[in-house]
C-alpha cells in the first residue's frame, strides 16, 4: 500500500514538473519532448489504475503519433527560427491574478467545503479493456467519434494546404 502511495506521488511529481517544463521552456523541441514525458507518466496513472490497454493507446497515440507529428511540423516550417510575438505588459500580471485567485478558491472548497467534491466510486470490472473501450466508442459515444473524426481530416487537409501555399511563396 505504501508503495504504491510512493509510485503515485513520485509519478505526480514527474507529471508536474513535466508539464510546467513544458509550459516554461524556451525552446519548442524541448516543450515537445516534455510533453511527451508527460503522456508516459499518465500512462503510467493508468497502468496504476489496471487500465493497460488505455495505457497503450496513451503511449502509441499520443507519444507515438501525435508528438512525432508535432517535431516534425517544427522542423519542416522551422518554427525554432520564428521570432517571437511582442508581449503585452497586462498580460503576466493579469495571469498571476487569476491563478491566485484560482488557487484561493480551490483551497476554500477544499477546507471548508470538503463534501462538496464528488466521492471516488469504484471501477467496474471491465474498466480499460479493449471490449468495453470500444463499446463505448462505437455503441455509446459513435456520434461525437464521428465529428472528432471529420474535425481531424478536415484539420490535416488544411495543414497541408498552408503547408503547400507557404512552399509555393518560397
Amino acid at each position: 500500500m505504501i508503495l504504491d502511495y510512493l509510485l503515485f506521488f513520485g509519478l505526480a511529481l514527474v507529471a508536474v514538473a513535466s508539464a510546467l517544463g513544458m509550459l516554461f521552456s524556451q525552446s519548442a523541441i524541448y516543450s515537445a519532448l516534455n510533453l511527451i514525458m508527460n503522456f508516459i507518466s499518465v500512462a503510467v496513472f493508468y497502468l496504476l489504475l489496471g487500465a493497460p490497454f488505455i495505457a497503450v493507446a496513451q503511449v502509441a497515440v499520443y507519444a507515438g503519433a501525435i508528438m512525432v507529428l508535432f517535431l516534425f511540423v517544427i522542423m519542416l516550417l522551422g518554427a525554432e527560427k520564428l521570432p517571437g510575438t511582442p508581449r503585452l505588459g497586462w498580460q503576466r500580471p493579469l495571469a498571476v491574478i487569476l491563478a491566485g485567485i484560482l488557487i484561493l478558491e480551490a483551497g476554500l472548497i477544499l477546507v471548508f467545503q470538503p463534501t462538496a467534491l464528488p466521492g471516488v466510486k469504484a471501477l467496474s470490472a471491465g474498466f480499460g479493456a479493449p471490449e468495453s473501450v470500444a463499446t463505448l466508442l462505437f455503441k455509446d459515444y459513435l456520434l461525437p467519434f464521428e465529428v472528432i473524426s471529420v474535425l481531424l481530416l478536415v484539420a490535416m487537409i488544411g495543414a497541408i494546404l498552408l503547408t503547400r501555399q507557404v512552399r509555393r511563396a518560397r
